[in-house]
């Protein structure tokens, strides 16, 4: 059967996709290799405890999550961060100290030395870099805030979104609003105060004030609710190859129990990079080069369920980040019974630990031993836990997150040129876009609008074809 829209992969950014595109009236089948739709996002309960095994929160930074939300009838399961959680800990000199949020508080805190503050000051007289040359995160947050800022600020928050390593990682890729930010005014601290009034006039929120938000049930209501929306989403089917005939339709085949293909007008492929290179090598050879290019990272997931009068810390906040230059065991720690209501029992502590990522790829392969002996070890030196956590749950990605590296734009940029050439092949996931949740949103319902329209122009185009061969 020949349908308008295949998406292969049913994570999150492929299930917005074929959603908006079913909700515009087109007819599309939704093909994913494992078991189950919804990608890296899994939530589950053990002992009474609602954990996650992949992302734990969503950041709201667009009016589309909550339209998304009640198109799906589920805003009302939609639940925010607490306001115990506001605060965010970062490690230095092996003790957790919370990250300043106002002007008084920056001053105030230890957790940066009076020489790094007074360099801050600075900043708005540094001059912008050249717009067309690509800098990576940490050359660019020397440049302007100092080294301290970016061993204690922004090398934590970047292990924190993308596992990565900040002197690889490209600023116009990876943030690219901080590089307009400085392109644009000159300044981090000018483009944050003029930059202001055009979010307030287009609804948008920066991601460091917007809410965290996730689900009663966990962040996997968001694609089972995607996934039961869709009149086809079939799962256990493994994509092995992508043909397109000569009318300009494509044919997918799978294998599965049974091999099979299905055919379509266009498809998106809403895959890994590597799996969307293996199945474009044939079709768009310089894109399926690219796309092998991007590099993930691999991350261990530790949830630990402790007597919460066990752990001597109030547990007052989102969670700790730990410096590279620290030497931490783990990349943080989520204080996971904080951060929403009703996750566990008031007498228990939950903790999700992130292990591995650049720093450390090794460690998705360490044993399970070694892992919850390094995330215990952690746990006992920052939050004072006594005992032996009640349960641990270990998931391991080895091939977590992809890394927004240096090239990385020219690599999208062949991707695009693909798109170009093969009229119909799309491609949309977290490699593109932005990581975030948030990210994988707006990028699916932007690729679902340039899809409809690009069909739409096709099927007008040949219906004037007939009306002149008739004429």
């Amino acid at each position: 059967m020949s349908v308008d829209v295949i998406v292969v992969g049913a994570g999150l950014s492929g299930l917005v996709t074929a959603h908006r595109l079913h909700r515009l009236g087109l007819r599309v089948q939704v093909f994913e290799a494992a078991a189950r739709a919804g990608g890296v996002i899994g939530s589950e309960r053990k002992q009474g405890v609602l954990f996650e095994r992949g992302p734990n929160s969503g950041m709201d930074t667009s009016p589309m999550i909550n339209a998304l939300l009640d198109e799906l009838g589920i805003r009302d399961q939609r639940i925010d961060a607490s306001k115990a959680s506001s605060r965010r800990y970062i490690v230095r000199s092996g003790r957790m100290l919370a990250l300043p949020t106002s002007p008084g508080a920056f001053i105030a805190t230890p957790l940066f030395s009076w020489r790094a503050k007074l360099r801050l000051f600075a900043e708005p007289f540094i001059a912008k870099g050249p717009a067309d040359e690509e800098e990576s995160v940490a050359r660019f947050v020397k440049r302007r805030l100092g080294p301290e800022f970016l061993d204690y600020a922004i090398e934590p928050f970047v292990s924190g979104i993308y596992a990565g390593d900040p002197g690889q990682l490209s600023l116009p890729a990876a943030f690219p609003r901080l590089h307009a930010l400085e392109q644009r005014y000159g300044s981090l601290m000018r483009g944050a105060i003029l930059g202001a009034r055009e979010r307030r006039r287009s609804a948008e929120r920066p991601k460091g004030s917007a809410t965290s938000f996730s689900f009663r049930e966990g962040f996997q209501v968001l694609t089972d609710a995607l996934a039961a929306a869709l009149p086809s989403v079939q799962c256990g089917m493994q994509a092995t190859a992508l043909r397109r005939a000569v009318n300009g339709d494509f044919s997918v085949s799978f294998e599965a129990a049974a091999k099979a293909e299905h055919r379509a007008r266009a498809v998106v492929l809403a895959t890994p990079a590597h799996a969307a290179a293996r199945l474009v090598e044939q079709l768009a050879p310089e894109a399926a080069r690219a796309l092998d290019e991007i590099a993930y990272s691999p991350v261990a997931v530790v949830v630990s369920a402790y007597r919460r009068r066990a752990v001597s810390h109030p547990l007052d906040g989102f969670g700790v980040l730990a410096p590279a230059v620290e030497q931490p065991g783990m990349l943080g720690s989520l204080f996971s019974s904080t951060m929403f209501e009703n996750r566990a029992a008031s007498d228990t502590a939950v903790f999700t630990t992130f292990l591995g990522g650049r720093r450390d790829p090794s460690l998705v392969s360490a044993s399970d031993v070694d892992l919850l002996t390094r995330v215990h070890g952690e746990l006992t030196r920052l939050v004072g836990a006594s005992e032996p956590p009640g349960f641990n749950e270990i998931t391991r990605w080895p091939r977590a997150i992809p890394q927004y590296t240096l090239g990385h734009l020219q690599r999208i940029a062949a991707v695009e040129q693909a798109e170009r050439d093969v009229r119909g092949l799309h491609f949309c996931a977290n490699y593109r876009g932005g990581v975030a949740i948030s990210d994988c949103v707006i990028s699916g319902e932007a690729m679902a609008q340039r899809v409809a329209r690009e069909l739409s122009a096709v099927r007008a185009g040949l219906a004037d074809r007939d009306a002149a061969a008739e004429s």
